[in-house]
């Protein structure tokens, strides 16, 4: 197949967003490993991994606003050179404030990374089939995310924790390649417009169609990032391997990747409002099939799984898209909201989520968070 130019920065950002988010989906399976050999419980485990979303994801919408002020390929650059440098680090740490510093670090890193990233892939992606675009390089994330917790899972159970800083080398080595193979953002247009902050998110807080769509972006993050959290710990509780761990979440992302990637066939075949529904609604019986099955069919579980993922992240091309559409001059603030803003909210709920399902049960908390996307679909009516 012929690479055209058009192609090859997309391509480029593409290979970025699955390496970038290899470096932050590799520590939530092996982090009931790192939180034993440092010797915390599994409640400031969760207030860890917590930080690390909060971090990697709420200051999205801020770095989104110098991306799309200057204008310069440098964050996506130094976004995916700080990610692969300190969070393959972090496992290694000696105690918990050098664990804290190299996710935080590293976390910054994906946070510089994706608001900029999302912004030029959308540039490139022309004015026809957008949604299907934007798919790909989102998909190309899920699968990198996918990828993480299966790579970081058999080098703590057959190597060691202590080699997974060679993971390193990935990034920095595609970071310098693009740095030569990207080509240089030129538009005089836009650099004669300067987006001036306080007018920006008052243009976007005002915006009734984009705090719904960012309401609904936070009741899908809510399934992902609790299930990625908080189900290692109970396959552990279990007596599962790392191993285990690491390919139920690999099948889960990796599903979720494939619903990125088929989500604007399927809503040119349905409508973008049927993708939103299925994807809030369907969550709840999937997770109350896994539960009732995983510990007596491990296996079958992992596949009911795998479907939730893929019928969750189905509606994230289409959302990023649909928000992107209301506002197009603030396309990396927008993303940095969407894909950044909403994964920061509920990181704040799941550091109290880690006490609550210390005290309650992980089962419980995990049936319950289902139930709220189904709860709440009726708002997507309001579109």
């Amino acid at each position: 197949m012929m690479i055209t130019k058009e192609k090859s920065p997309r391509i480029w950002l593409s290979g970025a967003h699955f390496i970038n988010d290899i470096s932050t989906g590799m520590l939530n399976p092996i982090m009931p490993f790192i939180s034993a050999k440092l010797g915390i419980s599994m409640a400031i485990a969760t207030v860890v991994l917590s930080i690390s979303n909060i971090t990697a994801n709420i200051l999205q919408p801020i770095f989104g606003f110098f991306a799309d002020n200057i204008q310069r390929r440098a964050f996506i650059f130094w976004g995916l050179v700080m990610s692969s440098i300190f969070i393959p680090f972090a496992p290694i740490a000696p105690n918990i404030k050098i664990l804290m510093l190299c996710i935080i670090l590293g976390s910054i890193g994906s946070s510089i990374f994706h608001p900029q990233a999302l912004g030029l892939i959308t540039k490139f992606a022309g004015n026809e089939n957008v949604s299907t675009k934007v798919g790909v390089f989102i998909a190309m994330g899920s699968l990198g995310f996918s990828c993480g917790p299966i790579v970081s899972a058999f080098i703590t159970q057959y190597l060691g924790l202590s080699k997974i800083p060679f993971l390193s080398l990935l990034g920095l080595s595609w970071a310098y390649l693009m740095f030569f193979m990207m080509p240089k953002i030129v538009d005089s247009a836009v650099k004669r417009v300067r987006i001036q902050f306080s007018v920006a998110f008052k243009d976007i807080i005002v915006n009734s169609r984009l705090r719904l769509l960012t309401v609904i972006s936070i009741l899908k993050t809510l399934i992902t990032t609790s299930c990625s959290i908080l189900l290692p710990f109970l396959w552990k509780n279990l007596g599962h391997t790392p191993s285990y761990i690491g390919i139920s979440l690999f099948l889960f992302i990796a599903a979720g990747a494939v619903g990125s990637f088929i989500s604007g066939r399927v809503e040119n075949k349905f409508g973008y409002k049927f993708v939103l529904y299925f994807s809030m609604i369907s969550t709840l019986p999937l997770m109350g099939i896994f539960m009732l099955i995983h510990a007596s069919h491990p296996v079958l579980s992992m596949f009911v799984f795998a479907l939730m993922g893929l019928c969750t992240m189905m509606a994230t091309p289409i959302i990023m898209v649909t928000a992107q559409n209301v506002i197009p001059e603030y396309k990396s603030i927008i993303a940095g909201i969407i894909n950044g803003f909403s994964w920061g909210v509920v990181a704040i709920f799941m550091s109290m989520a880690g006490f609550w399902a210390q005290a309650q049960g992980i089962t419980t908390v995990l049936l319950v968070v289902a139930c709220i996307p189904a709860v709440c679909s009726p708002i997507i009516r309001k579109l």
